[in-house]
């Protein structure tokens, strides 16, 4: 009040030669508290910006620590896997190469064994071709001649094409001649006593020696046979160990050349997997250090605004408590009652202020000014100092100058008001405005993930199928095949037994009905069976006959055994390749599964994160319209629709600029 006074003296327009130590502190205070609540009102404003950055970046980065870590949970799964995946293949790699040398070692210790057999048949075979072409030979000697059979021997024992045995042979057959000689001289003395003519006794024995031979020759061919045949077995069962061996070395060796691939591929994986974990780590620390120290910043801003805002506005309050006790007329009216001396006016104006032209030229201003401004705070003071005595003229003055000055306050702190909320609430409208875009744009990426993942899971399910499928058909036509083939070879078998026997029986009984002929060879048997049969005596067999029977016998003989050979081969190549199609095939299915199973997590991933999205989407739009509608309810109060606040502010000068050109008018009041 004490302020007003001043500028209703100034108004008046009476000398004032000095101002007032306590009207001067009451301006000071006045300016003071002007100034520091328009520094609070824009500390308020900044604030809710820094307020609205603070809750952005925490937010902001909160979301990017969460990714980040369900990011480093799986490429921790991923490595893990993929590591365990690599061991699992190397040992696989380290039994297939275990194996692969263990086999490479029976392959050539079979072969080796092989050869070994090989020199030893033919050098048995070369001895049994030599031995039983020394005999045909001698056989052929001794029968062109037989009258000199002891030179005969002599020189097949004395031949050195002629094998050991044949040459044991011949020695014996001649000792048994030297013997046959002695017997011979010895009967000499009795050759009147027999009635039968002398016979010649180196014939005779020629015979003998011929048929020895003939059967020893026949002894060797069966069994040159059965070393053949027994070749013959080893052969086809070493080829079908070799064939065997050969398959699985190879298939072995493709299965270590896959694995180490796809062991390869596993490390390397793990290898991006761990260079992508160990950026996802830095960043994320990183993060978590940003969102740390604006935590720390935005705690320490927050508490110092708090404890500004709290200082500002104790320090307005004890301002306006000053003034209001500086105002008081304990001190102000005191001031003015015993301190006269602060204005000197002179007699002239105090006499001239009672008149009547004073206050009507007052009235008149007032009133114009009143039409020019459309102040109805002007019109009332001109009517009042046309009509009522010059006291309430000045109290009235007084009042509307602190009516007026009341409102400019009030609505600065209402413009401040207005200022902070508008611009605190289009910062939040923009930035949900934001949010609810990027929320629709993740949600559709999600959407568009969880589409695409469905689709692989589905593509690669149907192909699992597909292999389970194709693995069922080749378990069944593997199943049919064997048996075919083991039914086959059981064929073979019964087949191999009994020509065996057969030929078994008829060997048997054809040599048996040979040696029943005197000892004679097969040949001889022969002829003497036809010359038998001419004569009426019992039939001995068809030996002429069984030679061809024999023979096609021993052919039979060997196609079961080559049938037998051929089919065990052709099961055990049909069997790898089975088992190798369905080890193929399980890895393949495996790889696919993997593939599904990771495929499936990350789609719930996905699902789950499309969810979250859709809620904070509902909860932001909910903030978003929450925001709006604050922002139509402050439209009616803070957005103006007709003046302006600089515009009321000016108008309202000029209305206190008014009222003190009134009071100037009327000088010399203040002293009635």
């Amino acid at each position: 009040m004490a302020k007003f006074a001043i500028f209703v003296l100034l108004i008046l327009g009476v000398p004032v030669t000095a101002v007032t130590p306590i009207q001067k502190v009451i301006q000071m205070l006045g300016d003071m508290a002007s100034k520091g609540k328009k520094e609070k009102n824009v500390e308020e404003v900044e604030f809710a910006k820094f307020k609205t950055w603070c809750e952005d970046v925490i937010s902001d980065k909160t979301k990017d620590i969460e990714a980040a870590a369900k990011a480093i949970e799986q490429l921790n799964a991923d490595i893990l896997k993929a590591e365990s995946d690599a061991k699992v293949l190397g040992e696989e790699i380290d039994a297939l190469t275990a194996s692969v040398a263990g086999w490479e070692s029976d392959l050539a210790e079979a072969t080796a064994i092989r050869e070994k057999e090989k020199a030893e048949y033919d050098a048995v075979h070369l001895d049994y071709s030599e031995s039983i072409d020394a005999i045909e030979r001698a056989i052929a000697v001794l029968k062109k001649r037989a009258a000199d059979i002891p030179q005969s021997l002599l020189q097949l024992n004395n031949d050195p094409q002629i094998p050991a045995k044949a040459k044991a042979l011949v020695a014996s057959m001649m000792q048994v001649q030297q013997n046959l000689k002695d017997q011979e001289s010895s009967l000499e003395s009795f050759k009147d006593v027999l009635a039968a003519p002398e016979a010649n006794a180196y014939e005779f024995q020629s015979g003998g020696v011929v048929t020895m031979l003939e059967k020893l020759l026949h002894k060797f061919e069966d069994e040159l046979f059965a070393v053949e045949k027994a070749e013959m077995n080893a052969v086809a069962n070493y080829e079908m160990l070799a064939q065997k061996l050969t398959a699985l070395i190879r298939d072995a060796k493709d299965g270590i050349a896959k694995k180490t691939a796809e062991k390869a591929s596993k490390l390397e994986f793990a290898a991006e997997a761990k260079g992508e974990l160990e950026t996802t780590s830095a960043t994320k620390a990183e993060d978590e250090k940003t969102l740390d120290d604006t935590k720390a910043e935005c705690y320490a801003k927050s508490d110092e605004y708090e404890k500004n805002q709290k200082t500002r506005s104790d320090e307005v309050k004890a301002i306006e408590k000053a003034i209001e006790i500086m105002s008081s007329p304990a001190v102000s009216g005191n001031a003015e009652k015993h301190l006269p001396t602060l204005a000197q006016v002179s007699l002239i104006q105090v006499r001239e202020l009672g008149s009547g032209s004073t206050r009507t030229a007052a009235a008149a201003f007032l009133d114009k000014q009143a039409k020019s401004l459309g102040s109805r705070y002007l019109a009332l003071a001109a009517a009042r100092i046309a009509a009522d005595p010059f006291k309430k003229v000045k109290k009235m003055i007084k009042d509307l100058i602190v009516k007026l000055m009341e409102e400019a306050n009030a609505e600065a702190e209402h413009k401040g008001f207005c200022d902070t909320e508008l611009a605190t609430n289009k910062q939040t409208r923009d930035n949900l405005s934001a949010d609810v875009d990027e929320l629709n744009a993740a949600i559709e990426e999600k959407t568009a993930e969880i589409s695409q993942l469905t689709t692989s899971i589905k593509e690669l399910s149907d192909a699992i199928a597909e292999i389970k499928k194709q693995q069922a058909e080749a378990t069944a036509l593997r199943q049919e095949e064997k048996e075919k083939n083991m039914a086959t070879i059981a064929d073979a078998q019964e087949g191999t037994t009994a020509v065996e026997q057969a030929l078994k029986v008829l060997k048997d009984f054809y040599e048996g009905a040979a040696f029943l002929q005197g000892g004679a060879g097969i040949k001889e048997a022969m002829e003497l069976q036809r010359a038998a049969q001419a004569n009426g005596a019992p039939y001995k067999g068809m030996q002429s006959e069984s030679t061809g029977v024999l023979g096609m016998l021993e052919v039979i003989l060997s196609d079961f055994a080559r049938l037998e050979s051929d089919t065990s081969t052709d099961e055990d190549a049909a069997q790898s390749a089975y088992e190798k199609f369905m080890a193929e095939g399980n890895q393949d299915a495996e790889v696919k599964q993997a593939e599904v199973d990771h495929k499936t997590l990350a789609k719930q991933n996905a699902e789950e994160a499309l969810a979250d999205l859709k809620k904070d989407l509902e909860r932001t739009n909910e903030e978003l319209t929450a925001a709006l509608d604050y922002y139509e309810k402050l439209k009616p109060d803070c957005v103006d629709m007709g003046l302006s606040y600089e515009d009321r502010v000016a108008r309202r000068k000029e209305e206190i600029v008014s009222l003190q050109e009134a009071l100037k008018i009327l000088t010399g009041e203040e002293l009635a």
